[in-house]
């Protein structure tokens, strides 16, 4: 059995974009010695400028890191990470890997179990609360896999993440941000629905937010009014609602809002507190 107990000084951040900057950065600050990797050459050099030793390849952050995040866009560009660019072959027995990226459950399954024949442990830790959380070091991040690799990552990850929650076998943390996600949206497109009456009624959009978010019908979308983009809401939904097809679930709820969820943007957001 892999070697678990060293405390981890070594760490590694695979995506180097606006929430893996970040991530990096808060690592740096809190004493990691931190290699990292983008495909893109400008977003290496902001992330040389916050001191993280920039590497030519993710094999390279792999033969430096005891911990490795990756934060890159899709299934097929986690897979590539891990396996097709040598990640996996140059992390040491006893290494973990960080899927913060939002992608399949089983996905994260797959990787789990080709890791455990190195004795290297895989756990998805999406994390959620946006990008303003990622600046300030307060994301939640969720957590999936073996309890003893999480447990080995966790002072890892509280280094960006204000709260780190471990939910259980590979997949589930996945899973929480899927379901975190769909009421998300749910909450967002009923709110604008909801606002969009009400300026037409004549209220004052801003102070009737304000009241608002003192009664029963708060939420964290409303509370944010204006600022979050819905960006990533079809990508979202289309995972969660192939997710329900898979396990034969009806959730007609999910398929209006991520209809409702194409026409909603930050511009239209905004627009009602004008």
């Amino acid at each position: 059995m892999a070697d678990t107990s060293n405390t981890v000084k070594r760490t590694g951040m695979i995506g180097l974009g606006a929430m893996g900057l970040q991530m990096a950065r808060h690592m740096v600050a809190k004493g990691f010695d931190v290699a990292g990797y983008d495909i893109a050459a400008e977003a290496n050099a902001r992330a040389k400028e916050q001191g993280v030793r920039i590497c030519g390849s993710p094999a390279e952050v792999g033969a430096h890191a005891e911990v490795a995040v990756v934060m890159v866009q899709t299934d097929a560009q986690v897979s590539d990470v891990v396996l097709s660019s040598g990640l996996l072959d140059r992390l040491a027995s006893g290494a973990v890997i960080c899927i913060a990226s939002s992608v399949s459950p089983d996905l994260c399954r797959e990787l789990a179990q080709a890791a455990a024949t190195k004795g290297i442990g895989v756990l998805d830790t999406p994390v959620v609360l946006g990008q303003e959380a990622a600046n300030n070091g307060t994301l939640t991040i969720y957590v999936g896999g073996e309890e003893k690799w999480s447990e080995r990552a966790t002072p890892v990850l509280a280094a960006f993440g204000k709260q780190v929650l471990y939910l259980g076998a590979a997949g589930n943390g996945q899973i929480a941000k899927t379901i975190n996600n769909m009421l998300l949206w749910a909450c967002m497109s009923a709110n604008f629905e909801a606002l969009t009456l009400a300026k037409k009624l004549g209220a004052d959009i801003p102070r009737l937010v304000a009241a608002l978010g003192q009664g029963s019908g708060a939420n964290w979308s409303l509370s944010r009014w204006g600022k979050s983009t819905g960006k990533w809401s079809e990508k979202d939904m289309d995972v969660a609602l192939e997710l329900a097809q898979d396990a034969k679930v009806p959730v007609p709820l999910g398929g209006l809002v991520d209809q409702l969820m194409k026409h909603i943007n930050q511009d239209k957001m905004k627009a009602l507190l004008s």
